[in-house]
């Protein structure tokens, strides 16, 4: 019996890619695949978005990981180099690397280099994590364009803090901020995260970062994937190992954290946060079990959870399969549940689940 298992849809990536696509249809797609794609599986999701024409990821074993696997499409390094012994290693592996600070430019132009490496400069509009200052574009612009260690087609990006929500006026300042900054540089830039794909078109540009909505999620505010004609990707999946009944009164669980109001039943499921799953989710956090939702009950322990499945049910048994979040529940359902956001519950999936890479049969 196959338990705690990953269900990796490719016929729904694709789908999204196109979904993409047709969104943004005048901009390159950069997919990002940082925390082991979203916790889909880095290398097998690459190979299956040759319809991207870059890669993002956020540390330098990632893209290693990636040509090892055989991908040949650029690679851009989402944080950039951290020392200076980088930079020959992202010179023969052909990444792309952000700058966004004084140490990482000074590094790039004191290397002793064969040839030039391809840069994107990160300026900071609003978000305050990583980038330069505004202020210090022209002098950082200048100073990569002078240097022979970089390509001369410096690319421009920055990134929104807020975008998932319309109601917020910070991503319309960004984009003006930036288009202002920028001015009549003939530079190819990239702002868009998911969010700003879907929600604020006059940021598309040139380039475009795709990343939860890759993987069929919804990047905004109350919402799901579906709503923007995505498809989830990955659907999480276990088994019934056990039923029982239960008189009014008994206490379920670790610490007897929920009391059955009247006689049940209860469907033991094998899933749990040795799995991934949110140990913090609530009561009536729903699960599927034969096409219906069913509310779980007591604590999500290491390895089980209790479902509540009622008293007189016969449908369902021991070795039906359950759907934790997936094609039939949205992955943001059950993080709101459990006080989370759905990247998350993607990237926490632990190694114990087993993958299982399916295409849709046509």
């Amino acid at each position: 019996m196959r338990l705690a298992t990953a269900e990796i849809n490719l016929t729904a990536l694709a789908t999204n890619l196109a979904r993409i696509k047709q969104i943004a249809p005048n901009s390159k797609v950069m997919a990002v695949l940082k925390a082991n794609a979203y916790g889909h599986g880095l290398v097998t999701i690459a190979q299956h978005l040759q319809g991207a024409d870059a890669f993002a990821v956020a540390r330098i074993d990632e893209a290693l990981a990636l040509r090892a696997g055989g991908l040949t499409k650029p690679i851009v390094l989402l944080e950039g180099f951290f020392e200076a012994s980088d930079l020959p290693i992202l010179l023969a592996n052909n990444f792309e690397t952000i700058i966004h600070d004084e140490h990482q430019l000074a590094a790039l132009e004191q290397a002793n280099l064969d040839a030039p490496i391809a840069t994107w400069l990160k300026i900071d509009t609003g978000m305050h994590r990583l980038g330069i200052e505004p202020e210090q574009l022209e002098q950082f612009y200048s100073r990569l364009k002078a240097t022979q260690n970089a390509k001369q087609d410096v690319r421009l990006m920055t990134h929104f803090p807020c975008a998932d929500d319309t109601k917020n006026n910070k991503t319309l300042s960004q984009i003006q901020h930036f288009s202002k900054l920028v001015g009549d540089k003939i530079e190819q830039i990239c702002l868009a995260n998911s969010a700003g794909i879907i929600a604020w078109p006059d940021s598309h540009g040139d380039w475009i970062r795709p990343g939860l909505m890759l993987y069929g999620v919804s990047p905004m505010l109350d919402s799901v994937g579906s709503d923007h004609g995505l498809s989830a990707v990955m659907s999480l999946k276990t088994r019934v190992i056990a039923k029982r009944s239960i008189p009014a009164g008994e206490r379920v669980g670790y610490g007897g954290r929920w009391q059955s109001q009247e006689a049940t039943q209860l469907a033991v499921v094998a899933m749990g946060y040795g799995d991934g799953y949110p140990r913090h989710a609530q009561e009536g956090t729903p699960v599927v079990i034969n096409g219906k939702r069913y509310g779980i009950v007591g604590s999500v322990s290491m390895d089980m959870i209790t479902v509540d499945i009622g008293a007189e049910n016969d449908s369902v048994q021991v070795g039906d399969e359950v759907e934790m979040w997936g094609e039939n529940l949205p992955v943001e359902k059950v993080a709101q549940c459990a006080g989370t956001i759905p990247y998350e519950l993607l990237c926490n999936v632990t190694p114990r689940v087993s993958y299982q890479y399916i295409k849709d049969k046509k």
